[in-house]
């Protein structure tokens, strides 16, 4: 089964798409995010043997795509 998950927002630079998925990465100012969110996210995914990744065009949106095993 595949997920994708799209938007038509600005976009992820290439600098922090290489990092999205660090914990406590996050571009937001301190106070206004953890940076848990897609490890967390990616651990989850993981675990039930499937694969999560990204794609971003900057100034054009965003992509994400999780893939999870069909039983």
């Amino acid at each position: 089964m595949q997920i994708t998950i799209t938007d038509t927002g600005i976009g992820i630079p290439g600098e922090s798409l290489n990092r999205i998925f660090d914990p406590f990465y996050t571009t937001k100012p301190p106070g206004k995010g953890t940076g848990l969110g897609l490890t967390v996210t990616r651990n989850i995914v993981n675990t039930y043997g499937g694969e999560i990744y990204c794609q971003s065009d900057p100034g054009n949106g965003t992509r994400i795509v999780v893939t999870l095993p069909a039983e």
